[in-house]
């Protein structure tokens, strides 16, 4: 899957002059936790509710209430930005977003297309795609089966089993990180449980199924 398919296209973005009091509350505004910063139709930073927290005075300071908003009010973006910004092109999958983020513990990336911001990518966005890319919350149901042998061609016998069941497939996921077994998870577009029944009479070895609905 691609990045142009999950980011958040309209953009909400600052320029570096405006107040740090009135980014906080465009944020807070708009339910947002990130704002771009373009000057000149550039990217030239990114303010985050991290960072305004980090340049904000201490709660331990001797200053009021009144005398820290006059700063908030006085301080401009430009000062507490982060200016070297990781991106990401559209075209990008996103395996490539995660592991960025992974990588540079960061939680969101600005999709720029040249030097065109053309949408943001958060780690929120990454958790509704991989929710959906798996069907989860679908109904079905949700069958794992364990592999004991690792051969070209497994796939292919379990999918024409599940057609000469007139069964349809929502998604497979397959995760190798077991010692010895492969574990094969598939989102079947059923709620009828006797599939079960029949793939471990097919010697099939089911470890887990769960109806979702």
């Amino acid at each position: 899957m691609s990045i142009k398919k999950w980011m958040t296209k309209e953009v909400i973005s600052v320029p570096p002059s405006i107040k740090v009091y009135a980014a906080s509350k465009l944020m807070k505004q708009h339910d947002i936790h990130r704002l771009p910063v373009i000057s000149e139709d550039k990217l030239v930073g990114l303010v985050t509710e991290g960072t305004i927290k980090e340049a904000s005075p201490s709660k331990a300071t001797s200053l009021s209430v009144y005398e820290m908003n006059y700063l908030l009010n006085k301080t401009e973006v430009a000062d507490m930005m982060v200016k070297d910004v990781l991106t990401i092109s559209p075209k990008a999958i996103l395996e490539e977003a995660v592991f960025i983020m992974r990588k540079n513990n960061i939680g969101v990336l600005p999709v720029m297309s040249g030097e065109e911001l053309v949408g943001i990518i958060t780690d929120k966005d990454i958790f509704d795609a991989f929710l959906k890319i798996s069907s989860y919350g679908e109904p079905g149901l949700r069958v794992s089966i364990a592999l004991h042998t690792d051969r070209p061609g497994f796939l292919a016998d379990i999918t024409n089993f599940l057609a000469q069941n007139e069964i349809n497939i929502a998604t497979v996921m397959l995760d190798r990180e077991r010692e010895g077994y492969i574990i094969v998870q598939y989102q079947l577009l059923t709620i009828d449980e006797s599939i079960i029944d029949k793939l471990k009479a097919a010697n099939y070895d089911v470890i887990n199924a769960v109806l979702t609905k």
